[in-house]
């Protein structure tokens, strides 16, 4: 497809009453913005009649709409450059960089790439490349890979509904598989509520700063969906120049694989 829609730019002021709300919903005791700060800014607030069924905001603006209703946020690519001032307003330009429909194993897919650069002023904070997929709503699941079991440093997390409900408030996120159990099950034909693959970036991106000592770097991918009464654990090891980082469900099954890195030439 041709990718000659005009970018969207939103402006927000960055409110540090939010990072302190993401700082709670996340068990952290610093408030200083961490990567991935910028999620919970810049909401795409529509009114109930442009919201589709999935509770999210109607394609066919900046996305255009493919016939395929399922949406997943398959992964990404982030530079952190700079590091925000609380306070002051920034700015978010989204522009779409792909847009393909094509035929998977599972039926047919439509591919969305999607870049976000944030700033302030003249200083560019984040770049951010976004991979969206939207599948038929009578699309299978597919077989999830198997994780890994060679980390060399690890932590367990336990997702409640309260914690799924306050990121997706956090984030003025209203698709319904994160919250409405009896849609994600009976329509979208998940075993329950779906955790964000976001907030599964954003423990990993925690980690992988803590261990890294600083993160200027970040590019994950998701491989499969973890329910609201799953434990995951977050899985990190030693790589070339950086971090190689999984989430592992209970049952073996790889989530979500991803890469860090301290310095933005890594």
């Amino acid at each position: 497809m041709t990718q000659d829609q005009a970018p969207t730019i939103r402006d927000d002021i960055l409110d540090p009453s939010r990072i302190k709300a993401l700082a709670a919903t996340l068990e952290l005791e610093d408030t200083t913005p961490r990567p991935f700060w910028h999620q919970i800014f810049f909401w795409d607030a529509q009114p109930p009649s442009a919201l589709g069924a999935d509770g999210h905001p109607r394609i066919g603006a900046l996305i255009p709409d493919m016939g395929l209703p399922r949406r997943m946020w398959a992964g990404g690519r982030l530079q952190f450059h700079s590091a925000p001032v609380m306070g002051q307003t920034a700015r978010k330009t989204t522009t779409l960089l792909k847009a393909d429909r094509k035929q998977g194993r599972t039926g047919a897919l439509g591919l969305v790439t999607l870049r976000h650069e944030i700033s302030q002023g003249s200083t560019l904070l984040v770049t951010e490349d976004q991979d969206l997929i939207y599948r038929a709503a009578d699309a299978p699941a597919g077989t999830p890979p198997q994780a890994g079991t060679d980390e060399s440093a690890s932590r367990t997390h336990s997702f409640t509904t309260t914690e799924l409900f306050r990121y997706s408030a956090l984030t003025f996120n209203g698709h319904r598989i994160h919250y409405d159990r009896d849609y994600a099950k009976d329509i979208e034909g998940y075993e329950g509520l779906v955790v964000h693959g976001p907030l599964l970036a954003q423990y990993l991106m925690l980690m992988a700063e803590d261990l890294l000592g600083g993160l200027a770097r970040f590019e994950f991918r998701a491989t499969a969906p973890l329910m609201d009464h799953q434990e995951a654990t977050f899985c990190a090891k030693p790589s070339d120049g950086g971090l190689t980082l999984w989430v592992r469900a209970a049952d073996g099954r790889q989530c979500m694989t991803a890469n860090a890195y301290k310095h933005l030439s890594a």
